[in-house]
Formats: structure tokens, sequence, C-alpha cells
């Protein structure tokens, strides 16, 4: 697997429609994808991928899984299995209904690739920097006279 930047995907017009047409009211990946926006870039992740080599999965969308893998407690094959058929999971992640996800495996294999080349702590890291980053333009935006860092 290598690194080829390409752009963050943007949700495609029709994986919207459906999505807002489930979930009127929205649901908790809708919110952060339309709140945070993409949370992980390949930037992120460019010391733990090669340049070289046969293109891959996005580690950008592989990292965002990975969050959603924790925060629901699914194993690897329900992860990937919700990528595969949860229409909440596809507008997170930017991509078509059509998509057909991939192999749980990848999962792991991206796991321990971040943990070989001691890149384990951008995932949290970067969804901390994030987080912080909206709060920060939350605060500023309201008016509240809070110092926020």
């Amino acid at each position: 697997m290598s690194l080829h930047p390409v752009p963050a995907p943007e949700i495609p017009e029709t994986t919207a429609r459906v999505a807002r047409a489930a979930f009127p009211k929205g649901c908790l990946a809708m919110r952060v994808r339309d709140e945070l926006g993409v949370l992980f870039r390949y930037a992120d992740f460019a010391a733990a991928f090669p340049t070289r080599g046969g293109p891959g999965l996005a580690p950008g969308m592989l990292a965002a899984v990975s969050v959603r893998q924790f925060a629901e407690r699914l194993t690897d094959r329900q992860a990937a299995d919700a990528v595969r058929g949860r229409i909440d999971w596809k507008y997170l992640l930017g991509l078509e209904l059509e998509d057909e996800g991939f192999h749980f495996s990848v999962l792991s294999g991206f796991r321990e690739r971040l943990v070989t080349r001691g890149q384990e702590q951008v995932v949290l890291d970067r969804l901390l920097a994030r987080l912080s980053e909206r709060r920060a333009d939350a605060c500023r935006g309201s008016g509240c006279g809070r110092r926020c860092r």
C-alpha cells in the first residue's frame, strides 16, 4: 500500500440526499461530517505510508472508520460492513451509495502500520486538534466572553 495525495472527498449529491431523507434530523455521523468536515487528510499519515507502490485506501478514511468503529464498539468485520451498507457512514466518509467498501482485514493492517511506524498517536492528536478548533470557532462566534484555548 502506498500513499498518493488525493483531495478529501466531497459528499456525493445522491448520498447527501438519501442520508437526509433517511435521517431528517441528522445523526451522529452526519453531524460529525457537517460540523467538523473531513477529520483526517493524507498529510496526517505521510510518515506511515510510502509514496511508491500500488495505490491503497486513503488512510484518512481508514482513520475515520477506526474512530467510528471505536465509538460504536464494532469489530473490524462489523465496521467494514457498516462502510459497505450504512448510509450514515457513507455520508461521513464522502462515499457514493454504490461504494463496495473494503475487506475487514484492511483495518487491522492500517492499525499495525501506524504502530510499527510510531504514528499511533496521529489519529487521537488530529481528532483532538479538530475538536479544539471547532470549540474555539464556536466560542468566538458566540460572544460569550470566555477564554477559549
